[in-house]
């Protein structure tokens, strides 16, 4: 009964886990959402008088924005790359490995089954990187995250507002994403600074604006 009750708080206490690890995302959307809004309707469609002006504003505007948010996504929803079966130490290996209780010995059984696979990482005491609990030898650059619960090949970090890891599979769509934000905030304060210096010079609110140009800032 006990182990029972143990388990469902565990199987609680991961699940809200999963629903808050989900938060910075959720801030990112409402910012992202909320800057769409001041910009496109309190500027491009109430502020900008000039039509030209305007339509050159929403067509290079909604280009980064499109940009920006597909690879957000990709970022977000790309799977982690974890290594492939032949890097999982056999069952007989396994049972062997599992059996031993000298670490030299264990050592040996790992370096005769890493000779067929493409490692050249050692740990400092130059044995053979292996995870124990994927049961997975590691590759170069490839490390166990806890958040995940997953070895994951070339990791770099695991990135909460995004909710995945950054490693092999989405690597390129991280630095497209930051490539794109820096770009889509770039832009947003060049296009809204002349507006924003009205504000302190014609009596007109445009609060709007300004709040969005300091998010930019930020």
């Amino acid at each position: 009964m006990h182990s029972g009750c143990r388990m469902a708080l565990s199987r609680g206490l991961r699940c809200c886990q999963r629903v808050f690890s989900w938060v910075p995302v959720v801030i990112i959307s409402s910012v992202v959402l909320w800057s769409y809004y001041a910009y496109v309707w309190e500027l491009c469609l109430v502020t900008v008088e000039n039509a030209l002006e305007k339509a050159v504003y929403l067509l290079v505007f909604h280009i980064v924005f499109l940009l920006f948010i597909w690879t957000y996504w990709k970022a977000i929803f790309t799977p982690p790359k974890e290594p492939t079966k032949k890097f999982l130490l056999p069952y007989a290996e396994k049972e062997r490995y599992d059996s031993e209780e000298r670490p030299e010995v264990q050592r040996q059984i790992l370096a005769e089954f890493a000779k067929k696979l493409p490692v050249y990482t050692r740990t400092g005491s130059g044995a053979i990187r292996f995870c124990d609990r994927c049961q997975v030898v590691k590759p170069d650059r490839c490390h166990h995250c806890s958040v995940c619960g997953m070895c994951v090949l070339k990791m770099d970090h695991h990135c909460p507002w995004v909710n995945n890891c950054i490693g092999f599979s989405n690597y390129k769509f991280f630095l497209l994403f930051l490539a794109y934000a820096m770009l889509y905030c770039a832009y947003i304060a060049a296009t809204v600074f002349q507006y924003f210096l009205l504000y302190w010079t014609v009596s007109i609110t445009y609060y709007f604006i300004v709040v969005g140009l300091f998010l930019c800032f930020f």
